[in-house]
């Protein structure tokens, strides 16, 4: 290809999309005489009539409509690379896309997102909130936060949240009526707050562990439900046994409305953490892992 090849072709793209050298001109800021002049040394160069030209009009000839087509991919594509050199300037700006499900979304995001868009007014952040787990890739998700257990071995992660507990917690009352159990198997004999997955339809399972044992039960009760507000409130009036996060429930143990059981059981898990495929990322999402990050966590490199 000659040098200014692809200016010419430009050019013409222009003039064939629009049907006018005036209004192609003033896109590609050229006098209409001069991009003239390029459309009619591209058309020598190549020995073919691209333009049909007429005091009243201008449309492309079969040939330029054979050549439009077949550039015209390859021109979009060069601008969508142009336009991607926006997320790699000293300044972050572009769009962010992330997958997270509703803890998340509550606990890490809404006490630290709305001050980052203030701080960053050139980035672009869009959250989706589902608890199924997404495909990154496939979805066209720049990053995501879940768990640290549920992140793909193959994908960078980085701490965003401390290590969380859940727990087994009923009322007073209910208490009153059944006895506190003392193992997991004990909770076939209980009515527990069921929560149901959304992603592959199945109940979640209440996982323990104590002495290199794990314990998987699938507690069965009156209520199934896939909304941990509506299960929440079923716990609290005493409706049954929950198995919830303890950051969620910690003020109503301190205060007495609620009783933890099974407290040996219930060890620690890795907490929340934001996760993208690539160890080069845009600029952008640099500085949202940069306000995220918890405390002086490192990333986990899948390559190390």
């Amino acid at each position: 290809m000659r040098r200014g090849d692809l200016d010419d072709l430009a050019a013409f793209a222009a003039v064939a999309r629009v049907c006018s050298f005036t209004r192609a001109a003033a896109e590609l800021g050229l006098s209409p005489s001069a991009l003239s002049h390029a459309i009619r040394g591209l058309e020598t160069r190549l020995g073919v009539r691209l333009l049909a030209r007429t005091t009243r009009s201008v449309a492309p000839t079969p040939a330029g409509d054979r050549l439009l087509r077949t550039i015209n991919p390859a021109l979009e594509e060069i601008a969508r690379g142009l336009a991607a050199l926006a997320d790699w300037r000293s300044e972050p700006s572009g769009t962010i896309r992330l997958t997270t499900f509703s803890y998340a979304a509550r606990t890490i995001l809404e006490p630290s997102l709305p001050q980052f868009l203030l701080d960053h007014p050139a980035i672009s952040v869009e959250v989706l909130v589902d608890d199924r787990l997404a495909d990154l890739v496939a979805a066209g998700f720049d990053a995501g936060i879940r768990f640290g257990e549920a992140v793909e071995g193959d994908m960078v992660a980085v701490r965003v949240g401390p290590d969380l507990r859940t727990v087994v917690v009923g009322t007073p009352d209910y208490f009153a009526r059944h006895p506190r159990p003392e193992t997991p198997a004990d909770l076939e004999h209980h009515n527990c707050v069921s929560y149901r997955l959304i992603g592959g339809g199945g109940l979640l399972p209440w996982e323990f562990a104590r002495d290199r044992r794990d314990i998987r039960v699938r507690a069965g009760g009156q209520f199934i439900v896939n909304d941990g507000a509506l299960a929440a409130s079923a716990i609290r009036a005493g409706a049954g046994l929950g198995y919830m996060l303890e950051t969620d429930v910690v003020e109503d143990v301190a205060a007495g409305r609620l009783i933890q059981v099974l407290d040996d059981w219930c060890p620690p898990f890795p907490g929340c953490h934001l996760y993208f495929p690539n160890r080069q990322i845009s600029p952008a999402l640099r500085a949202l892992v940069d306000t995220l990050r918890w405390k002086n966590s490192e990333p986990r490199d899948p390559a190390e």
